[in-house]
C-alpha cells in the first residue's frame, strides 16, 4: 500500500511538472519573454514580428522553416523599450539558424550581436577588430555557418565574446 501511495504521489508531481514544463511561458508563436528566448521557425517568428504573409514570404524565402533559436538580454529589451535612446547599454542578441530539417535550407548559422552605438565603426571605443556593423549601431561579433558542404566564417571580433 505505501508503495501504491508512493508511486501515486510521483505519478501526479510527474503529471504536474509535465504541464509546467508544458507551458514553459512560451507562446504560439516560440516566444519565453521572462527567459528571454525564443525558439521556433523563421517562419514563426517572422508571423509574429511582421504579420504580412507576402513580406516573410520574401524575406524569409528557403530559411522560413527553419528552426531558429534566438537569446538576448535585460540591455536588450531595454533598449527596444526606449528605442535605443538611452545608452550606455550591455545589450546582445544571439541567434542560432538550423536549417537541417525537414524542408529546411539545409544552412546552419550562428550570429552574435551586441550594441556599441554610434559611430557604427572601428573609430567606436566599443568596436571589436574583425566584426562588422548591421542595424546602425549594432556590431555582428560573429557570423559563421555551413553552406554547400562547406563552414564560412563571416565575421569573428577579437575578443570574440559579449564582455563583462
Amino acid at each position: 500500500m505505501k508503495g501504491r501511495l508512493v508511486l501515486g504521489a510521483i505519478a501526479v508531481a510527474l503529471v504536474l511538472a509535465i504541464g509546467t514544463v508544458a507551458a514553459g511561458g512560451f507562446d504560439d508563436a516560440g516566444y519565453n519573454r521572462k527567459a528571454r528566448v525564443f525558439v521556433g521557425t523563421g517562419w514563426s517568428w517572422c508571423m509574429d514580428k511582421i504579420g504580412d504573409e507576402a513580406w516573410c514570404t520574401a524575406y524569409l524565402g528557403p530559411y522560413a522553416d527553419d528552426m531558429l533559436l534566438m537569446k538576448w538580454n535585460s540591455e536588450w529589451d531595454r533598449g527596444n523599450e526606449e528605442g535605443w535612446s538611452n545608452p550606455p547599454y550591455r545589450a546582445w542578441l544571439s541567434n542560432e539558424w538550423n536549417g537541417m530539417v525537414p524542408g529546411g535550407s539545409g544552412e546552419t548559422w550562428h550570429y552574435m550581436y551586441k550594441w556599441i552605438g554610434l559611430p557604427c565603426d572601428d573609430t567606436n571605443p566599443n568596436w571589436e577588430e574583425g566584426g562588422y556593423c548591421i542595424w546602425g549601431q549594432f556590431e555582428v561579433i560573429m557570423s559563421h555557418g555551413t553552406y554547400d558542404g562547406g563552414h564560412l566564417w563571416d565575421a569573428h571580433a577579437t575578443p570574440a565574446g559579449y564582455g563583462a
